[in-house]
């Protein structure tokens, strides 16, 4: 049963587990940002805006080339039918 559910969030259509390195990254920059913002600490603010933008980038290329590309060969293996 689970090995079943890891599989279809792996490889769903959907392209949520392809995107998952990127959306962990900018999530621990996004508590990182919040404990140095609270904390009133500079340093450690600026490095998690810095993780959360490289997050965000990771999570929007991953999503490019692993959904969007499968997305486009099947549209294009349909057109040359």
């Amino acid at each position: 049963m689970l090995t079943k559910i890891s599989t279809m969030i792996r490889q769903g259509e959907e392209g949520h587990g392809k995107t998952l390195p990127g959306m962990l990254a900018a999530a621990a920059g996004a508590i990182i940002l919040a404990i140095g913002a609270a904390g009133d600490t500079g340093w450690l603010t600026i490095t998690g805006g810095i993780v959360l933008a490289v997050g965000l980038i990771a999570m929007m290329v991953l999503n490019h080339m692993m959904v969007e590309y499968d997305i486009l060969a099947r549209l294009d293996a349909l057109e040359k039918k």
